[in-house]
């Protein structure tokens, strides 16, 4: 499912009350800056039965380029995780044996 999609889902769906697509999108685009500098200003953004982005530290390490097989090294770099939360991942689960 891409972006346009959940917004068509966002607007479906009664509870959320949207009128228009405009609208719609506009919500998703400030749920997304919302997460987007939480994780930046806290490092850790965690939605209650959905689940957590949090920050992640990466260390230096050696590598190969795939294309010519030689040695590299690849620098430190922080990068953001998603941990899914058990309400979330439950639901995913339902029906599975």
């Amino acid at each position: 499912m891409n972006k346009a999609e959940l917004v068509e889902q966002i607007l479906k769906n009664k509870k959320a009350g949207f009128e228009s697509k405009a609208a719609a999108e506009r919500a998703f685009d400030a749920v997304v800056d919302a997460i987007r500098d939480g994780v930046q200003k806290d490092g850790k953004v965690q939605i209650i039965g959905f689940g957590t982005f949090a920050v992640k530290s990466r260390q230096a390490r050696n590598g190969r380029n795939p294309q010519t097989g030689q040695a590299m090294k690849i620098k430190a770099y922080k990068t953001v995780g998603f941990k899914v939360g058990k309400e979330f991942k439950d639901s995913v689960n339902k029906g599975k044996k």
